[in-house]
């Protein structure tokens, strides 16, 4: 099958890399030279909204995905009409927009912190009243990786963060107190079959994804199954296609949503090395309407996140069980470059992990 991905970044580098063993090859439509995907597919280097390179790229493809979910909704409209396209656009929507989102997650019963849209100064003052301090103040389209956002924590950061975020759709998110984030991937084949991984544990440093660990410690059946219950309302919600991911506040009165990502995701990455089954791998079985493939996890797994450089590759090499991931990009403070994974028994991955971020923070 030839597969078309919008966006040539790592994560389109990563499902080429896991299709090309299942005869699969890759058209990619990436506006910068130089991206991580370039040499494992044809490119068309064109922006996301040239009608005419979006011609180019979809013909003679079997089927279109995307590996970022701030594709133009036109684009995916255009392509919609020419060639099979997946996930569902009306998830790319919802995930572009954070009151939309949410909106969603309440009409198929998934809780979330309290929020309310912006779009005045009088209006955050009087949602900052209501909700209460602190709260998060957040762009509703385009933040990623802690951009676009403000934490206010007394009433003077009300004005000051409306003026730095001020111009733009914003929404307001009531804090959450949170024992941890955890996040649920599943996948659903264009048959409605689903499949999910166990839930993974995240941390994040400065808005950043900095390590993952799978299975997360703790996790009951019962909450497991909750979250693959929010995972699958959104899936059947949407007729949705693919791998999605969603990001999850464990709080004492339940799990959360905080969002979603219609695509493979970061938190993910551990499967490469630690599932039967890669995310990567079965989004591509999922959208070209192959069999989805096991979601098991053999003992534990961990992935630390490279960002801004990578430190010598001997030295991350020579930790125990250490699998590295580059992404040929250069380095540039808060980029992910790369990220390397472990696997085995929960202690061996808590020592690995603990090695390579020291490595990673240049300790």
């Amino acid at each position: 099958m030839k597969v078309g991905i919008l966006g040539g970044g790592q994560l389109g580098r990563m499902l080429a890399l896991d299709g090309i063993p299942l005869g699969m090859t890759f058209r990619f439509l990436e506006p910068t030279a130089g991206s991580p995907s370039d040499g494992l597919g044809d490119v068309v280097r064109a922006a996301y909204d040239d009608a005419h390179a979006l011609d180019r790229f979809a013909e003679g493809l079997d089927v279109v995905t995307y590996e970022f979910e701030n594709v133009p909704a036109a684009s995916t409209d255009r392509l919609a009409g020419r060639v099979e396209l997946h996930p569902n656009p009306s998830a790319l929507a919802a995930a572009q927009d954070r009151v939309v989102e949410k909106e969603g997650f309440a009409a198929v019963g998934i809780p979330t912190a309290p929020f309310r849209p912006i779009d005045s100064l009088d209006g955050l003052r009087a949602a900052a009243d209501e909700l209460g301090l602190p709260a998060v103040l957040k762009t509703r389209r385009f933040g990623y990786d802690g951009k676009g956002q403000a934490v206010l924590r007394e009433r003077e950061h009300v004005d000051q963060a409306w003026e730095v975020l001020a111009g733009q759709p914003l929404i307001l998110e009531g804090f959450v107190r949170f024992r941890r984030e955890l996040s649920i991937l599943a996948v659903r084949g264009r048959d409605g079959a689903c499949a999910f991984y166990p839930l993974t544990e995240n941390v994040h440093r400065r808005g950043i994804l900095w390590t993952s660990r799978a299975p997360a410690d703790g996790v009951t059946d019962a909450v497991q199954r909750t979250a693959e219950g929010y995972a699958r309302g959104v899936l059947e919600a949407h007729d949705y296609v693919g791998v999605l991911a969603i990001e999850l506040f464990d709080t004492e009165d339940g799990l959360l949503a905080n969002e979603m990502a219609p695509r493979v995701h970061n938190s993910g990455h551990w499967t490469l090395d630690g599932a039967d089954v890669s995310q990567f791998e079965n989004h591509l079985r999922a959208v070209c309407g192959l069999p989805l493939g096991s979601t098991g996890v053999t003992d534990h797994a961990g992935m630390v996140n490279l960002i801004g450089s990578v430190p010598p590759v001997e030295e991350l090499l020579a930790v125990a069980g250490a699998r590295v991931h580059l992404y040929g990009k250069s380095p540039r403070p808060g980029r992910k470059v790369g990220h390397v994974n472990v696997r085995g028994p929960a202690a061996t991955v808590a020592e690995a992990m603990g090695a390579l971020e020291a490595l990673a923070l240049g300790d």
